[in-house]
């Protein structure tokens, strides 16, 4: 393609010249959204059916249902990406403890089928973090999903409170490819390391930090957030 624009604009003036590449280049990112927009609405439907599928008692809260909720979210947040529309996120106060037991809902099954065992671990008193409940949610969620695919038998998720932070860890009985992932220099299009780069961003946009760490036991995955102030009922 490059060489047949090149022929074509050979002997026009340079306005008219980068006048036609920009059309074609207009022309192509015009094709790419109306694909892009053609595939997201063929995603919706089977999720529209997914959940129509779901008894109506069932809980928000219930592996399925979350996971549904999830699926929604990323899909919409792509949907603005390739359209143009500014970021949706909600901002509120998100139960770090929630948060964790909705995750070991959500992933419990993989790892028994893994014949693996989950183990949750989180303090008794409530811990609040500010943020997107949907974004900090997958963010836990791409950590599972690592643990469980490339981690050992043994998976843990469980929050340790510091001085005005929380420290949510994934930890897993294995050392697993995704740890390069980490590296600055592993900026590669596999799939494996778009899920880590999730997590990094974010952590980020949260105000906290992502740090991974393999050992001779295993991996550990932290995501460390702020915690919210609690003068109001504490």
């Amino acid at each position: 393609m490059a060489v047949e624009l090149a022929e074509v604009v050979t002997g026009l003036p340079v306005a008219a010249s980068l006048a036609l590449a920009g059309g074609i280049t207009n022309l192509r990112e015009g094709r790419r959204r109306a694909a892009l927009n053609e595939a997201m609405h063929e995603l919706r439907r089977p999720l529209q059916v997914l959940s129509l599928s779901l008894p109506a008692d069932l809980p928000p809260t219930a592996p399925a249902e979350s996971s549904l909720q999830l699926a929604t979210a990323a899909l919409e947040r792509l949907d603005r990406e390739v359209n143009g529309r500014a970021p949706g996120e909600a901002v509120n106060k998100v139960s770090v403890n929630d948060l964790i037991e909705a995750g070991a809902r959500r992933w419990s099954s993989a790892v028994t089928l893994r014949g693996g065992t989950l183990r949750v671990q989180y303090d008794d008193d409530l811990m609040l973090v500010s943020g997107d409940p949907f974004s900090l949610a997958q963010a836990l969620d791409n950590l599972l999903s690592n643990a469980v695919e490339h981690g050992g038998s043994e998976v843990g998720i469980e929050s340790h409170r510091e001085v005005g932070w929380v420290r949510i860890s994934v930890t897993d009985s294995g050392v697993h490819p995704a740890v390069e992932a980490q590296r600055p220099r592993s900026r590669g299009r596999g799939r494996r390391g778009h899920g880590l780069r999730v997590v990094a961003r974010t952590a980020t946009r949260h105000g906290g930090s992502f740090n991974l760490q393999r050992g001779p036991n295993g991996t550990e995955a932290s995501l460390c957030l702020p915690l919210c102030r609690q003068e109001d009922g504490r």
